[in-house]
């Protein structure tokens, strides 16, 4: 199956709190690579409650990719002002790679509506880094978190691309 015959297959919508569940699976699937590469289980994204989880969800904004009714994707923001800080973008571990990513990206940056657009991954998530460049993302700063990790962050704003 080719990027484009699975991205067809599949539908976007919001996230609310009665995805909850499907979300938090999603996100445990999608950082045990992270935390492999980290060397460290105890990442926030892998420490959510399922309660904390459906709190936020009920506060903030998200986008979610199905296939059937199997959560494959998402992405989450919270808008502060003319901002939009982009987090948690989740695609399932086997379909990672099919362009998933890049479509979750480029819709919370179409829907919402922001004029700049921050986000941060960790400095040996070099997939990551490369998928937000090539979307236009410039590294901004380097954040150390603990030792031997940091945090790269990336900002980009919606008029250099046309957005």
């Amino acid at each position: 199956m080719n990027s484009t015959e699975t991205s067809e297959r599949m539908i976007e919508g919001a996230l609310h709190p009665g995805v909850a569940g499907e979300l938090l699976t999603l996100q445990r699937a999608a950082y045990a690579t992270e935390a492999q590469l980290y060397h460290d289980a105890f990442l926030p994204a892998l420490t959510q409650t399922l309660d904390e989880l459906h709190d936020e969800l009920r506060g903030g904004a998200g986008l979610g990719l199905w296939q059937g009714a199997r959560l494959v994707g998402a992405v989450r923001w919270i808008i502060d002002g003319s901002d939009a800080h982009i987090g948690r973008l989740t695609v399932a571990p086997d379909l990672q790679g099919h362009g998933i990513g890049t479509r979750l990206l480029r819709a919370a940056e179409r829907v919402s509506e922001a004029s700049n657009f921050e986000l941060f991954t960790g400095h040996l998530s070099v997939a990551n880094i490369r998928l937000y460049e090539r979307e236009g993302y410039a590294i901004t700063r380097r954040v150390p978190l603990r030792e031997g990790v940091d945090l790269v962050y990336l900002r980009k704003s919606a008029r250099a691309d046309g957005a």
